[in-house]
């Protein structure tokens, strides 16, 4: 089990890897287009500094964004004793600082893990999920998550979600100064102008699909971090079960967020299979009896 748990956490890390690095040209080649069609490089810098302005706010008050949206109230640590002592001794074998635990009144099993970074993190969990999960599914669960505290996930979830929004934005003006472009005609071949609709049409979703794509490969590997944390893949994989057996939509439901949680929050859709930040639970259950052998 070791030696395969190591090799899916490192064909992970290099699979995340290369899909950040799409991202970044992604939003290179926006950027490259918009100072293009504007003529004006001035602009494009005026770009940078308001999507670095952006991903300043966003390192700093993601957390505090995250467990408002979800109406999450700090746990108390008599009424909530249990999940303190297991999140608690989590941390330790994690060897990491224990997050602020928090609680969300929503009977719909679910939790998520924010921060900046190990000791700037907070978790999450319904009340749902404290009833359904014995202590060794919610020690899981916990584990799924503070391996995504460990593994610096919650970086890359921030991360990702805004290059996602700063394509869109990109993209959208993009589109207007295409309109209202004043390039000579001559630099303006049907041909070339076709590219750029097309590039600017398709990168926001091509960004949303990276995105799905980063996060989905977050879940395999905290699952399977949360496996060696524990010493137990069994444990993950009745967790799992129960998540989907109990699934159903939270309350407050926020698509921001939705990559966050361990299991999909939303209400389904024709189109969420495709369109999940989440894998399906039988594959990350597949990953882990794999694991196994």
């Amino acid at each position: 089990m070791a030696v395969a748990l190591r090799k899916q956490i490192a064909q992970n890390k290099i699979n995340t890897i290369l899909m950040m690095l799409l991202f970044v040209a992604l939003i290179g080649l926006i950027g490259w287009l918009f100072a293009w069609l504007a003529n004006d490089s001035a602009i494009l810098i005026w770009c940078v500094v308001i999507a670095l302005g952006y991903a300043a706010i966003q390192y700093f008050l993601s957390d505090k964004l995250a467990l408002a949206s979800a109406g999450a109230k700090e746990a108390d640590q008599d009424e909530h004793a249990r999940y303190y002592r297991i999140a608690t001794k989590l941390a330790e074998s994690a060897k990491i600082p224990v997050p602020r635990l928090y609680v969300i009144n929503d009977s719909a099993p679910n939790a998520f893990a924010t921060g900046r970074d190990p000791h700037h993190s907070a978790l999450a969990v319904t009340t749902g999920l404290l009833d359904v999960m014995d202590d060794k599914e919610l020690r899981a669960v916990l584990g799924h998550e503070m391996s995504h505290v460990r593994n610096y996930d919650i970086r890359v979830n921030m991360i990702t979600f805004g290059l996602t929004m700063i394509a869109g934005l990109l993209s959208d003006f993009g589109l207007r100064v295409l309109w209202y472009s004043d390039r000579d005609e001559e630099d303006n071949s049907p041909i070339g102008m076709l590219f750029v609709l097309i590039v600017l049409v398709l990168s926001p979703l091509l960004a949303t699909i990276v995105q799905l794509a980063v996060s989905r490969q977050r879940e395999y590997l905290a699952d399977a971090s949360s496996a060696s944390i524990i010493g137990n893949p069994d444990d993950m994989i009745s967790a799992l079960r129960k998540l989907d057996a109990h699934n159903r939509p939270m309350r407050q439901q926020n698509i921001a967020t939705e990559a966050m949680y361990i299991s999909n929050p939303l209400k389904k859709s024709v189109l969420s299979r495709f369109f999940s930040t989440h894998p399906p639970i039988e594959a990350r259950i597949e990953r882990l009896e794999s694991v196994k052998k």
